[in-house]
């Protein structure tokens, strides 16, 4: 598929005088939809490099960082571990069917032993469980993901403003390392603690062109509300471009609500980067009886 940039029209960029633009990163694949196919991009190439056959990674229930994975394993040849979150539910949603179906074996720690999925203890002990793999933290987000998110930017974006949904805040450190100087990148995080991801972005990059805008989160990843949800259906009936409820409907809210409080010189121009995770709409139209739009 062809990563494609569109104008978005809206009456109040119409009344400030301001030109929004959505990079469709989500069509650069099916299954390894957006930010994704960039944060994989080298750590995959690292793994075949280390003579592993093995990729681990970690994720919740609904992750799109584990249906990717499991996905982008399977194309290249590795076979793929995901930990998730919490107790198996059975019959599966649809991110776990899907990624079992790529041939991902799956298996379930308590939260409470999942917040220490990165000390030496776990770590090794996953090791003694499953023998050698190349671990792939959670969200995808190390030095090898920021490399690859680098490549979002290219230089054809040349606005004034860049923005972006942030999960664990590796694509925006990416997009933030890419950008010119004369450019401000903003960050919508999904979730709340806006201070900790600031320090984990400011490891992974030493520019200072960026803020993030942390009242758009509507309680944090799994959190909707029903303003949400009629501004996605919305979007999608006139624009014609899917939304997901977790990230970049979010974002786009954010952006707007932004230009109708005059957050934007008049004449600025501003990038949105979709980054995908349109799978994660399935999981709530089946939670929750909605009619969200999907790529799958």
């Amino acid at each position: 598929m062809k990563i494609k940039t569109k104008e978005i029209s809206h009456p109040i960029l119409k009344e400030k005088e301001i030109k929004l633009f959505i990079k469709r990163i989500d069509l650069i694949h099916t299954f390894i939809s957006g930010n994704k196919w960039y944060k994989l991009k080298y750590n995959l190439l690292e793994a075949k490099k280390q003579n592993t056959n093995t990729v681990l990674t970690f994720g919740g229930a609904y992750s799109n960082h584990i249906s990717a994975t499991s996905f982008a394993a399977k194309e290249k040849g590795f076979k793929s571990i995901g930990i998730i979150s919490g107790e198996e539910t059975l019959p599966l949603n649809d991110t776990l069917d899907f990624a079992k179906k790529q041939g991902m074996s799956t298996h379930y720690v308590s939260r409470s032993d999942y917040r220490k999925k990165y000390t030496d203890d776990f770590i090794d002990k996953l090791r003694e469980k499953f023998g050698n793999f190349y671990l792939v933290p959670e969200g995808g987000t190390n030095e090898l993901a920021v490399k690859g998110a680098q490549e979002i930017l290219d230089r054809n974006d040349t606005q004034d403003f860049i923005c972006t949904a942030i999960g664990t805040g590796g694509t925006i450190s990416g997009i933030i390392n890419s950008s010119c100087d004369n450019q401000k990148v903003l960050g919508f995080p999904a979730i709340k603690g806006g201070e900790d991801l600031e320090k984990d972005i400011s490891e992974w990059t030493n520019k200072e062109n960026w803020k993030l805008f942390s009242d758009y989160h509507f309680g944090g990843y799994a959190k909707i509300s029903e303003g949400l949800i009629h501004f996605i259906m919305d979007f999608y009936n006139i624009q014609n471009i899917p939304l997901d409820a977790v990230y970049t409907g979010k974002m786009m809210m954010g952006i707007l609500d932004l230009v109708a409080k005059d957050y934007f010189a008049k004449g600025s121009e501003i990038l949105a980067i979709h980054t995908g995770g349109l799978q994660g709409n399935i999981g709530f139209n089946k939670r929750f009886g909605l009619n969200l739009p999907h790529n799958l």
